[in-house]
């Protein structure tokens, strides 16, 4: 007998056990397939209570009614107790019978648990399962979202005062305003193309690049020596413009050294 023959006449479906949905077979099917010489309900109670069996973890108990048996004396449906039983305690039953049936069906269960852990898991929703959870995602990227802006704006609106506020700053006091050290700006903005050196100077030059898009000036100051002669010195600031954009440029490892 194959497994697809077995399963006609054992038929595998699925019930709440516990806080799980498992494979479940009806005990009255396996019973009559292992061709058990006790009525159903005496052959239930007594493997229940031999085996230690617990209903909630093993199987469930519904009630449903018979068919009435033609030419019997019970004309009207009777009640009956029936018992959903998970894969686990189908093949313990069918394995304590000690025959060719209980062989067939345990190992039938035991393919049928194989092809459950085989196959892929496919949620099935319903539409409005569906639209509940499509509802739920798109909230969370906009509490997300919200968030992320909620911190940004106030960063955002400091950088836009930055960069409209008048007058420029010295490379040192420019680095006190971005929170970094002196040391470290210069070295960055030497890296990076903002400043430079020329051959035989101690002093910094701003690349004219930087000049035409405003975010370096130099300042020219004249100072008077004491004997009447005058003396010219070139300093390198920064802008508002370059200070809002040094704040973006940045590395963080440059502002968790200072």
């Amino acid at each position: 007998m194959s497994n697809d023959d077995i399963g006609q006449l054992l038929p595998v479906s699925q019930a709440q056990i516990g806080e799980e949905l498992i494979q479940t077979v009806d005990g009255r099917t396996l019973h009559a397939f292992l061709k058990v010489g006790k009525d159903f309900s005496t052959w239930m109670k007594d493997r229940i209570a031999a085996y230690g069996f617990e209903e909630g973890r093993d199987y469930v108990v519904s009630e449903g009614l018979s068919s009435p048996v033609s030419g019997s004396a019970k004309a009207r449906p009777q009640r009956t107790t029936e018992y959903h039983l998970s894969l686990d305690m189908a093949k313990e039953l069918a394995m304590v019978e000690r025959n060719a049936e209980g062989k067939r069906a345990r190992l039938y269960f035991i393919e049928c648990e194989r092809r459950a852990k085989a196959a892929p898991v496919q949620a099935v929703m319903t539409d409005e399962e569906m639209m509940a959870r499509g509802l739920l995602i798109a909230g969370k990227k906009l509490e997300e979202a919200q968030a992320k802006i909620a911190v940004l704006e106030p960063k955002a609106e400091a950088l836009d005062r930055i960069a409209g506020a008048d007058g420029s700053h010295c490379i040192t006091d420019a680095a006190k305003a971005l929170q970094v050290r002196p040391k470290d700006l210069f070295s960055y903005l030497s890296q990076h193309g903002w400043i430079y050196r020329r051959t035989g100077s101690d002093h910094w030059c701003a690349y004219q690049s930087r000049i035409a898009s405003g975010d370096l000036v130099h300042k020219v100051t004249t100072i008077l020596r004491p004997d009447g002669s005058e003396k010219t010195t070139e300093q390198v600031r920064v802008t508002p413009r370059g200070l809002a954009k040094l704040a973006k440029l940045l590395p963080p490892a440059v502002k968790e050294a200072a």
